[in-house]
This record gives structure tokens, sequence and C-alpha cells, in this order.
């Protein structure tokens, strides 16, 4: 089996104020051809990981190869065969699309002509070519995205890094980014993918590393990992805080998983799903508590990051952060209605959401 890239007990350490210890002995391989994730949460190391292997830094201790080629002693024949996109456009604003993909290949010494033949087809196969000459500044983030994305394949690069390519994109742009990425793998390139995004890594990657404060905790194909977590994930949404911390404690004795509470959201593990859910049901229902959602559904990366790491992804936090404050929105509507009802005529509405907190409508003064 070949391999595109080999980490062996990368450590590396930054001194300053405080010591921080962001790689403690990472090893994997990554299968050319294939699409490698390197999740983890923030601090865990995977920046620094790939900084090692596109030679920006150089480790303390160990060995890191690209295509065979050692990065430490080979640095400049390792940078002239990947392409980077980090987790920031690393793109001009003042010039148009083209003129940077032109910009790009020069610096890579590659001829006028070339570089000029090969801006038009990257812009052609990132949907740019109506934006091709304009200034970025007037781009999107998911366009810049797309832009930067590009830049790191002028070169033709035989191996990618993508360091968090779609963090900050709207769904719509991430999905055309991860269709990108897939069409580059069937022409033949590696890629090598942080992220914290699990539906990311659940789409694109066929094998996983997760990292934790430096170290690998974990290393599979998305399937093992689920597999090895095993067993049925239910799920509990509550009206409040409290009836969830409640709720944690209740479904605590469905087995030897603990419940996770996060917000008003309640997640345990159980070996045996449709009992374990009635008995929930039944505990839930004698205790009078109400839940809003009741889901038993097989285990997700998400379930295999809390698992491993202690905490959500920020993709699950984002998610649930959004999912409270619609709850949280549709009780203010509730309590509102509620309210109006016993306050006089047409002036009920406006009094109700300024007793409740709003900003109800200007007065007359202000509007003159």
């Amino acid at each position: 089996m070949s391999y595109a890239i080999e980490a062996e007990d990368l450590r590396k350490t930054f001194t300053g104020k405080r010591e921080v210890k962001a790689l403690k002995g990472v090893s994997f391989r990554v299968e050319e051809g294939t699409v490698f994730g390197l999740l983890g949460p923030n601090g865990s190391g995977k920046t620094t990981a790939v900084r090692v292997l596109t030679t920006i830094l150089k480790p303390d201790s160990g060995t890191a190869r690209v295509l065979g080629h050692d990065v430490t002693k080979k640095g400049a024949l390792v940078r002239s065969l990947i392409g980077l996109a980090g987790q920031y456009a690393a793109v001009d604003e003042n010039l148009t699309g083209r003129e940077n993909l032109v910009m790009v290949g020069r610096l890579n010494h590659l001829d006028r002509s070339v570089v000029t033949q090969r801006a038009t087809e990257l812009l052609s196969q990132f949907n740019l070519v109506d934006a091709g000459d304009r200034p970025l500044k007037t781009y999107s983030g998911g366009m810049r995205r797309r832009l930067d994305l590009a830049a790191a394949l002028v070169a033709r690069p035989t191996v990618l890094f993508l360091d968090e390519p779609t963090t900050g994109l709207d769904p719509q742009s991430r999905n055309d980014l991860w269709e990108v990425i897939e069409q580059l793998v069937e022409g033949g390139t590696s890629v090598l993918l942080t992220t914290q995004y699990l539906e990311e890594a659940d789409r694109l990657a066929k094998t996983l590393v997760v990292l934790d404060q430096g170290r690998v905790i974990a290393e599979g194909t998305p399937g093992e990992l689920k597999a090895n977590l095993g067993a049925t994930v239910l799920e509990v949404g509550l009206n409040t805080v409290d009836e969830a911390g409640r709720t944690g404690q209740l479904l605590a004795a469905l087995g030897s998983h603990q419940p996770v509470v996060s917000g008003t959201l309640v997640e345990v593990t159980v070996d045996d799903g449709a009992q374990a859910a009635m008995a929930g049901l039944r505990s839930l229902d004698e205790a009078r508590i109400r839940p809003v959602t009741f889901t038993l559904r097989e285990p997700s990366l998400d379930d295999v990051f809390i698992a491993l790491t202690g905490h959500k992804s920020e993709e699950e936090k984002e998610a649930e952060s959004a999912a409270d404050n619609a709850r949280r929105k549709n009780r203010r509507r509730s309590d509102e209605r509620e309210l109006a009802e016993h306050l006089p005529f047409s002036e009920g509405p406006q009094l109700a959401e300024e007793a409740l907190g709003g900003s109800g409508s200007s007065s007359t003064g202000d509007n003159q």
C-alpha cells in the first residue's frame, strides 16, 4: 500500500509565557488518492500537525514524510508537491480572482502562458467565471473560500492540505466545496482535511484520526468509530434546563452510560434501544415531565466525538444553540399571546411585549 503522508511520533512544544505541548507523539498514515480526516476540538493540535507536514514548522522530534520525502530534510521538494488552504483565505482582496491565481502561479515559477491557461481552468472548475475579473473585495465568503482552494491547486499538487476549509461558510457554500473536494479525489489527489464538522468528516473521509490535547485518541473509518461506540442513542428535548437536569438523573438508570445534558437536550447511549425507550418514557411520565422531542437513533460521529473527548463538536454546539433560541422564541410568542388576552383591546399585544422585556413600538415623539 502506498502512503501520501506519514507521521511518526511527532512532538512539538511552544515556549513563551507558558509552555504548550501541542503535539505529544502523533502518528498516522494517509493512503494515496483518499481523503483523510483529522478531527479534534480547538487546541487539539490539528493545525500544528498540518504546519509540520507542510514544512511551515519543524517538529521537536519524530518524522514526517510526504510522498516518501522527509519534510525537514527535503522541504523545498515537498513544497513543490503539495497545496495548502489554511483556515483563512490567503488571497489579496485588491486583486481580481484571475489576478490572484496568476500571482500564485508566478510565485510557483510557472510560465506566464501556463498560468494564464490554468487560471481560466480553475475559475471554470470552481464556478467563478462570471466573477473572475472582479476585485476580490466584492466576493462573498463562500466565493473567497473557493478561490483560496483554487489557488492551492494552481501548481497541480499531488497532495492537498485543507485546514478547516469550510469554517464560517453557509450550508450551501459548504456543500459546494465538498463536491469540489470529491472531484479532486476522483482525479487522484490525496487530501488531508482538518475539521470540527462531523458531517463533513462522515461524508468525505475514508479514514479518520481524532486528536485531543496533542494525542491521537482514536483512529479508523467513520463506520468503525461509530460501531465501536455501539448501541443506540436516546435523545430527549425538554422545555427548560431544569427539566433537562431532572431527566438526565432519571435516564441514568437506563444503563451503564452516563447521560449528557446540554442546555435543554439530554442524550444517553443505551444497549437495548426499544426497551430502554419504553422504560425512559415511563420514568418521565411518573415524574410528570413532558418531553418536547423523544428520538431513538443510531450513533453518529457526534456521539463518537462526545464519548472520546467529553464534549461536543463546534458544529453540534452551533446547532443546539440555534435550536434553543428557536424554542425560547416560540415560548415567548406563546406567553405574549396569553398575556395579551388579559389586556384591554388593541393595546394588548404591545403591552404584552413590553411586559416580557421587548422593545415595543416607538413612541409618537420618537417617530417625529
